[in-house]
């Protein structure tokens, strides 16, 4: 199945793709609610036989590593929608909201991933993520609601307390970003 495109599946049938992504959306579901999901009930929930599903995914890991993939490109991609839509500081507090459903994903599949799997996707995601942050930065700078001060380097560190959370402490979680987004608000004079 090799294709031209970065994107697997891209070189696939209409009716393949349809299935790859049916597959790759129930194993999202399915890994949020039970870590422990097996291939064999994914692939009864996508309605498609095991054969489909070990063609395109050889491993458990291999899924998993797919739906990590597509929510992380997810993720990097909302920065500039999010602008599209709100102010930079608003697009920056609902961009925090998706950081913390992707980490809050990651930490609870982290048992799956052997450590070899999550160094690679950590090496291949830093530039990108810096990247979205930097977006969302900047035109908060231009508009004078974020500091000039901050870099993007600089924001993990605030935002570190998302690993230590527990999943289900969204209120608290949501305060704690609150108080991270007024530390990075330009002061009013």
């Amino acid at each position: 199945m090799s294709t031209s495109s970065s994107h697997p599946g891209s070189g696939l049938r209409a009716d393949a793709q349809e299935n790859r992504a049916r597959i790759v959306e129930i194993a999202r579901e399915a890994f949020a609610n039970d870590g422990s999901a097996t291939m064999q009930s994914i692939a009864r929930a996508a309605g498609v036989g095991q054969g489909t599903l070990y063609r395109r995914f050889p491993t458990r890991e291999a899924l998993l590593v797919e739906v990590y993939r597509e929510d992380f490109e997810a993720l990097t991609a909302a920065a500039g929608g999010l602008l599209e839509q709100h102010s930079p500081i608003e697009a920056l507090r609902r961009w925090f909201d998706a950081l913390a459903a992707f980490g809050h994903m990651k930490h609870a599949l982290s048992d799956v991933l052997d450590a070899v799997t999550r160094a690679e996707l950590h090496d291949e995601q830093y530039e990108r993520i810096l990247a979205a942050v930097a977006e969302l930065l900047d035109a908060g700078k231009a508009r004078g609601e974020i500091r000039a001060d901050i870099e993007p380097d600089e924001v993990f560190p605030l935002l570190s307390f998302l690993w230590h959370v527990a999943p289900k402490a969204e209120e608290r979680t949501g305060h704690l970003l609150d108080l991270v987004v007024d530390g990075l608000r330009e002061p009013r004079r």
